[in-house]
């Protein structure tokens, strides 16, 4: 009996394992096999023909012609460049600094444009490498007295009876909002009330990237000035936006043409470019 059972017990304990590395070599080859015929998200992208960008103004990034709808500044170029990369036609999808991380969320387009990367939005979507690194700064009347003289901190214009205008649901929003405990924030929801509102003076302090206010100081050289506040209200990459669920390999396409880009200094002269544009407009 006891010799029999060995000769049963051996064997059969041969054949379970056997068994069980089969199984597991078969279920991760199915898998992998899954993987490998799901494709890339880019290769889908391909396959509709359109790569959907979604676009909210803020010169001299994204600029809109409202007569006739025609997108340009340099994130509007670079949808642009790698629709072409892709082989498919870019289409603009117009939307809000409020709404354009949950719109990329919705699959309501496949990459934003000009986001700025903040550890809060990663947590909803993926970024690509940055284009450009940006930091906000602060533009004022110099006349205005509300202002003090040669303001260097947030803090130095944190008084009650300012009033700082911004554009609702940008980066540089939630920083503001962080960090002003006296004065009032006027949120607007486009780049153009939000310099009216200081052109106007309803408001006496416009708060923005630091090269969309240099072009807003060099279209009012006789009155507006700008400074970059120290400690720094913010200091971000802008990049493109894409869906949190990407994977490394589809994020890798994004970076690999964005820093060619970079390095050859092809993004520096799209930026010229669309300065200049804003700057032949009269820098509004």
């Amino acid at each position: 009996m006891t010799d029999h059972n060995w000769g049963v017990d051996l064997p059969m304990s041969k054949f379970v394992k056997s068994l069980a590395a089969m199984v597991i070599a078969t279920g991760l080859s199915a898998g992998l096999a899954a993987a490998q015929d799901k494709g890339s998200y880019w290769q889908d992208v391909q396959g509709n023909g359109v790569l959907r960008c979604g676009a909210a103004v803020a010169p001299p990034y994204v600029m809109r012609d409202p007569a006739t709808g025609e997108y340009s500044g340099f994130f509007a170029d670079l949808c642009r460049e790698f629709a072409a990369t892709l082989e498919v036609k870019p289409e603009f999808v117009d939307t809000t600094w409020d709404n354009i991380v949950a719109g990329l969320q919705a699959g309501k387009w496949d990459m934003s444009l000009a986001l700025n990367r903040t550890p809060v939005r990663a947590m909803a979507v993926n970024f690509s490498v940055p284009a450009m690194e940006y930091q906000v700064s602060l533009a004022y009347n110099k006349d205005n007295p509300k202002i003090p003289a040669d303001p260097k901190s947030v803090a130095d214009v944190d008084i009650a009876g300012v009033t700082l205008t911004v554009m609702s649901g940008t980066a540089h929003d939630k920083a503001l909002s962080a960090v002003i405990k006296n004065a009032t924030i006027l949120r607007l929801p486009s780049n153009d009330e939000t310099r009216l509102a200081v052109v106007s003076r309803r408001a006496d302090i416009l708060v923005d990237a630091s090269d969309t206010n240099m072009l807003f100081t060099q279209s009012n050289p006789d009155w507006a000035v700008s400074f970059n506040p120290e400690p720094a209200l913010a200091r971000q990459g802008v990049a493109f936006g894409l869906p949190h669920g990407l994977s490394a390999a589809d994020v890798e396409v994004v970076d690999i043409f964005l820093e060619e880009r970079v390095a050859t200094g092809a993004i520096d002269l799209m930026i010229q470019k669309a300065v200049d544009t804003v700057l032949a407009q009269g820098g509004n």
